[in-house]
């Protein structure tokens, strides 16, 4: 299916979140996830089901200043 990952178009085989955090790599700690706009707590990443043309924001914490 094709979903929107930071604006950017990509095609997935993720059936839900948590799938799609490991097809992505993402780190086990310091990222957060909104899909539609829905911030979704990692502990809800495996109940949350992806659709056709849904939209997710990863943000990733970063050290610095």
């Amino acid at each position: 299916m094709q979903i929107n990952v930071n604006n950017k178009p990509i095609s997935t085989e993720a059936a839900n979140l948590s799938m799609l955090a490991k097809e992505l790599s993402l780190p086990e700690k310091g990222v957060a996830v909104a899909v539609n706009n829905k911030m979704v707590p990692r502990t809800l990443w495996a109940e949350t089901s992806l659709s056709e043309g849904a939209s997710v924001i990863v943000i990733k914490a970063a050290c610095g200043g």
